[in-house]
C-alpha cells in the first residue's frame, strides 16, 4: 500500500474514533407535543381550581390535570387518541360525593393514568441533631384543610400557594410546569425533563416552626388503577456538571410484575435547598422512606380530583424528608425547596454536555490518534527500508 493510502486509511480510522466517542455520549429526545392550557376557575367561596393542560402528540396525548380542591393533587392520563378530551360534571365535582364526574373520553382510548397527592406536611423536633425522624412529631399539617390561594399562571406554568388554616404567616407552594419537548430549566437541580413528564417545585416559606430545631417532612401519596407506583430505584451517574455534588437519582415508578417496563414514574434528585435562589451552599439531602399501601377510600376523600376519576384507587404513600444530622435546622433561613419529575413511559436519562463531551472526546482521542499516527509513522518506515533492502547496487 502506497503512502497516500496509508494516509488515507489513518483520517477514516481518526474520523472513526470520534465519531464513536460522540455517539457513546449524545443522547436526546425530539418528540415534541403542541400544549394548550386551560384553567376553570371554581366561583364557590372553599372550592379550588382545576387546570388542564393538553399535551397533543403525533397520536397520543396527555392530560395533565392539577386541582386544588382539597389536597393538591396532579392527574396525569395517557391517550392513544389525538383528539381525546376531558369531560367534567361540575354539580357532581363539586359535591365530591361520587366517582364519575371527570372522565376522559372516549374512555376506551385511555392507555395509563397516575396521579400524587400531596397529603401532609409533617414536622418534627430534632432536639438530638439525629435526623432520624422516629417520635417528637408535632401535629400534622393536613394539606386538605389549607386554604388555598388561586393558581398563578404563566403560559404552561402554573403556581399554587396555600397557608395553614389557623392566623399566622408562612405558606406552602406548588409549582407545575409542563413542557412539549426535552430541556432543563435554569435553576438548580436542573432536571432533565421530556415531552412526556411535568415539573413540580414544592417550597416551604416563612412557615413559623415549633421548635427551634424542627426539621419537615412531606407526605406524598401515589394513585392509579391496576399499577400504582410502588418502589423506589436509585440510579447513579458519574456526571455531577448540572447538580453539583449530586450523582444519583431517585425513581418512584409504576412497573407491572416487577418487570423492566416501566408506566409511570416521579423522579428527583436527593437534594433540597435552604434558599429561593438555589446553589450548592443552601444544598442539604433529602431522603424518601419506602412505599407503603395506603386506603384509597381515604386518599379519595381527601382530594376531589382523585374522587372525580378514580371508582377504585390503589393507593401508596411515602414520605420525603428534609435534612440529615449536623445539617442546619430549618429556622435558619425559614425555607425549604424540592423539586420532582412526574411523567409516562420512560424517564429522562441525563446526558453529558457538548462541553463534556469535548472534553471526553479529546481526552479519549487524542492518545489513540497519536498511537495510530505512531504506527503508521513506524509501518511506513519499515515498508521503505524492506523496499530498499532488496536491491544490489548495479556498478
Amino acid at each position: 500500500m502506497s503512502a497516500a493510502g496509508i494516509g488515507r486509511v489513518f483520517v477514516i480510522l481518526v474520523g472513526c474514533v470520534f465519531s464513536s466517542c460522540e455517539s457513546l455520549f449524545i443522547g436526546g429526545d425530539s418528540y415534541k407535543r403542541e400544549l394548550t392550557v386551560k384553567l376553570y376557575p371554581n366561583t364557590t367561596p372553599s372550592g379550588g381550581e382545576l387546570l388542564h393542560v393538553r399535551a397533543v402528540g403525533g397520536n397520543d396525548t396527555l392530560h395533565f390535570l392539577f386541582c386544588s380542591q382539597g389536597a393538591p393533587t396532579l392527574l396525569i392520563v395517557h391517550t392513544n387518541s389525538s383528539s381525546s378530551t376531558v369531560k367534567v360534571n361540575w354539580p357532581e365535582f363539586l359535591a365530591r360525593n361520587t366517582s364519575g364526574s371527570l372522565t376522559v373520553e372516549p374512555q376506551s382510548s385511555v392507555l395509563y393514568s397516575t396521579a400524587v397527592v400531596f397529603s401532609r406536611l409533617l414536622e418534627y423536633d430534632d432536639e438530638n441533631d439525629t435526623a432520624e425522624a422516629k417520635s417528637n412529631f408535632f401535629p400534622a399539617y393536613e394539606l386538605k384543610d389549607f386554604i388555598w390561594t388561586r393558581m398563578n399562571l404563566s403560559d404552561s406554568t402554573a403556581t399554587l400557594c396555600g397557608s395553614p388554616p389557623r392566623p399566622g404567616n408562612g405558606s406552602l407552594c406548588l409549582q407545575l410546569s409542563v413542557f412539549g419537548s426535552e430541556g432543563r430549566v435554569d435553576l438548580e437541580p436542573r432536571l432533565l425533563h421530556s415531552a412526556n413528564s411535568s415539573q413540580l417545585e414544592v417550597w416551604l416559606n416563612g412557615l413559623p416552626p415549633r421548635s427551634n430545631t424542627s426539621r419537615f417532612m412531606l407526605e406524598l401519596e401515589a394513585v392509579g388503577g391496576a399499577y400504582p407506583l410502588n418502589k423506589v430505584d436509585v440510579r447513579k451517574f458519574i456526571d455531577d456538571e448540572y447538580t453539583p455534588s449530586i450523582f444519583q437519582v431517585s425513581l418512584w415508578v409504576s412497573s407491572p410484575n416487577n418487570g423492566s417496563d416501566i408506566l409511570g414514574f416521579v423522579q428527583w434528585k436527593p437534594v433540597a435547598y435552604r434558599t429561593s435562589r438555589p446553589s450548592l451552599e443552601d444544598a442539604t439531602p433529602c431522603r424518601n422512606s419506602d412505599p407503603q399501601q395506603q386506603s384509597g377510600n381515604s386518599t379519595s376523600a381527601s382530594s376531589a380530583l382523585i374522587k372525580a376519576f378514580y371508582s377504585d384507587p390503589a393507593a401508596m404513600g411515602m414520605n420525603v424528608s428534609f435534612g440529615i444530622a449536623g445539617e442546619p435546622y430549618y429556622n435558619s433561613t425559614m425555607f425549604l425547596s424540592w423539586t420532582m419529575l412526574v411523567g409516562v413511559g420512560s424517564p429522562p436519562i441525563d446526558s453529558f454536555s457538548p462541553l463534556v463531551i469535548g472534553i471526553l472526546t479529546a481526552g479519549l482521542g487524542i492518545p489513540i490518534v497519536l498511537l495510530l499516527g505512531g504506527g503508521v509513522f513506524v509501518f511506513i518506515a519499515k515498508k521503505r527500508e524492506s523496499s530498499g533492502a532488496g536491491y544490489e547496487p548495479i556498478n
